[in-house]
C-alpha cells in the first residue's frame, strides 16, 4: 500500500492523526497533515485506509499494489 497526501487540500481536521497516529501527524504551525509513513506495514494499513475514508477534505489517497489502477473505458 502507498499513501499520498495533499497538504493544499487538507483542512486540519485531524481525523487522520486520531485514526492512524503511527502514519500521520499534524504540522505544529498550520495543523495540516504530515505523512510519517508513505508505505505502512501490514498491521497499519487498515487504519490508514480508514483515515483516508474519514478525511473530510479528501486530502489522503491510498493505492494498493495488488489492485491495479482502473483502466479507462475502451473507445472504438
Amino acid at each position: 500500500m502507498r499513501i499520498g497526501t495533499d497538504r493544499d487540500r487538507c483542512i486540519g481536521a485531524g481525523m487522520c492523526v486520531l485514526t492512524a497516529p503511527e502514519v500521520f501527524d499534524q504540522d505544529a504551525e498550520d495543523g495540516r497533515v504530515l505523512l510519517l509513513d508513505a508505505e505502512p506495514p501490514d498491521g497499519l494499513q487498515g487504519a490508514a485506509r480508514r483515515a483516508s475514508f474519514l478525511c473530510p477534505s479528501g486530502a489522503i489517497s491510498t493505492t494498493s499494489p495488488d489492485r491495479p489502477a482502473p483502466r479507462p473505458p475502451h473507445r472504438g
